[in-house]
């Protein structure tokens, strides 16, 4: 648990202190959302997996990214659904869509060797880079009164409400990783919950130090993680890929649930999806990438054939969920989270 906590407030100084950087020099709030808090989410599997990698467990590395892939596309999207049924933009469908499966499909076939090799992982890092450039180009070029379709209303500001902030970081994220999609109000919304409106503005001497907090708390918070995890598995006989695959990334996607569930319930729900399909593609491209561009990760377990399958079926029946009728509905959500207990029991099982 305190692995958890350190790691939880380790995303949080980061994303705090970078988005006020970002303010500093007047990088504008969807842009920030689009970088700062997309990749301050995935800090936290990022810092888990380097660390497992770096100390010789690589199941845990690949078991922490696609565990965390099938909780986000699943589990996480599923619960949201149930809570608030969320409207799916028909851009988000057009453009991240297709790369978020190929993200999912291009893991077996990187693994098909049982080796995920440095060359490989820098080729990952290098898409992250592409679908950044892409993703702000895109952003750029937005002309902020055409950000919703004809008719849509814009979304109420949860600033305006006086309830308190709830959820911290991972409330933040999921209003800001909605890519260019959302309207402009979501652009807004994400700019305030970065710490712009309601908020003082911090120094950048203060920005900088709350992003160098960040990153030694995430770094901290990863080895307690990783330690305890390994305790926990050897009391109770969990390998390591299991270990991986379901107490550390259930572990590094609460921010995300956290977050996916105060959207949900302050009548936001459609903003959580832009953040699983951001979360998801950095997880693969980045945190994959840059874990293999440290130390090669080898499958060494047969069973990691049935994690990637697995991951394959899952992001393609949350494909389908998507494109359906633009809305996911509850009992889409509850299929989506019967989907994740399903390849967990399966994982375990085959």
């Amino acid at each position: 648990m305190l692995g958890i906590a350190i790691l939880y407030w380790g995303a949080e100084w980061l994303i705090r202190g970078s988005a006020g950087i970002a303010r500093v020099f007047g990088v504008k709030p969807l842009v920030v959302g689009l970088t700062v808090v997309a990749y301050g989410t995935s800090a936290p599997e990022l810092a888990v997996a380097t660390k497992a990698a770096l100390t010789g467990h690589p199941p845990i590395a690949l078991g922490v990214v696609i565990g965390s892939c099938a909780a986000n596309i699943s589990l996480i999207l599923g619960i949201t659904a149930l809570i608030s049924p969320p409207t799916i933009d028909g851009r988000i469908i057009r453009r991240e869509v297709p790369v978020l499966v190929g993200s999912a499909i291009a893991v077996p076939i990187l693994f098909r060797n049982g080796v995920l090799s440095r060359f490989e992982g820098f080729l990952l890092v290098a898409c992250a880079i592409v679908f950044t450039i892409a993703t702000l180009t895109v952003a750029a070029r937005i002309d902020p009164n055409d950000e919703l379709a004809p008719g849509e209303p814009d979304p109420p500001d949860p600033m305006d409400d006086d309830e308190p902030e709830a959820g911290g970081a991972s409330a933040s994220a999921i209003g800001a990783v909605t890519h260019p999609h959302s309207s402009s109000s979501s652009a807004e919304l994400t700019g305030s919950s970065l710490g712009g409106k309601g908020r003082p503005r911090i120094s950048r001497t203060l920005s900088l130090m709350m992003s160098g907090i960040g990153v030694v708390l995430l770094v901290i918070g990863s080895n307690f993680f990783v330690r305890g995890g390994r305790g926990i598995a050897a009391e109770v006989g969990m390998s390591e890929r299991m270990l991986g695959l379901t107490v550390i990334s259930m572990g590094c996607a609460l921010p995300e649930l956290i977050g996916s569930i105060v959207a949900a319930t302050r009548g936001h729900a459609a903003l959580a999806v832009g953040s699983v399909i951001g979360s998801n593609l950095l997880n693969v491209f980045l945190v994959l990438g840059v874990t293999a561009c440290l130390h090669p990760i080898r499958l060494g377990e047969r069973m990691h054939v049935v994690d990637l399958v697995g991951l394959v079926v899952i992001t393609l029946l949350g494909v389908i969920v998507l494109r359906g009728s633009r809305k996911i509905s509850r009992w889409e959500g509850a299929m989506l989270v019967a989907a994740y207990i399903a390849f967990i029991v399966c994982a375990a099982l085959l």
